[in-house]
């Protein structure tokens, strides 16, 4: 059990059975009456961030986040086949629990898994990755501007705007925190 005066920002609770991420909290001490504490907590679940109030020394149940490196080896449909680095055990995820993590996995990629009671809370991945154009317009020659960009689909189905001089089969860098751009590699 944690008490609120324990919060750290990032921290995962349990609350009514449902996992939630401590985004930010606020230690209150009003002149009158009891000390309390304001949060915003995202849930695991749906993704959505709630404001709560919870009065000072309140005890929550704490969550075991279990950080395993893992490697992404192949898609099956929407099927996505990890290995366990240390213990070479398969671990197999649906497209729906990785997310838009999807769109950026690459084979033999490493990245870490965060799992909770053997359940996929998220993944780390590099911020930076690696991808091939599957489809665009044809690159234009000689025009280098980055402020003219057309849609282009990668490899791994993310589609993205891309400057006019790339083209299919071109390897370009994607920033996973964005969704965008980032260079040639």
């Amino acid at each position: 059990m944690i008490s609120t005066n324990q919060f750290k920002t990032g921290m995962a609770l349990v609350i009514d059975g449902e996992l939630y991420i401590l985004v930010e909290f606020q230690h209150v001490k009003p002149g009158k009456g009891a000390a309390f504490v304001r949060t915003k907590l995202r849930s695991i679940k749906t993704g959505n961030v709630l404001q709560r109030t919870y009065d000072g020394g309140e005890k929550f149940q704490d969550a075991f986040i279990e950080k395993k490196t893992v490697q992404f080896l192949y898609r099956s449909g929407e099927e996505y086949h990890f290995m366990d680095l240390k213990s070479y055990d398969p671990w197999v995820f649906r497209a729906q629990e990785l997310g838009d993590s999807a769109y950026y996995l690459t084979e033999n990629m490493e990245v870490r898994a965060d799992l909770w009671e053997a359940k996929l809370v998220g993944l780390e991945l590099p911020t930076t990755v690696n991808l091939k154009i599957a489809e665009s317009d044809p690159g234009l020659k000689g025009d280098t501007s980055k402020s003219a960009m057309k849609s282009a689909l990668m490899e791994t189905g993310l589609k993205l705007n891309v400057p006019l001089f790339v083209g299919p089969g071109d390897v370009i860098k994607v920033d996973t925190r964005t969704g965008e751009y980032a260079g040639r590699a």
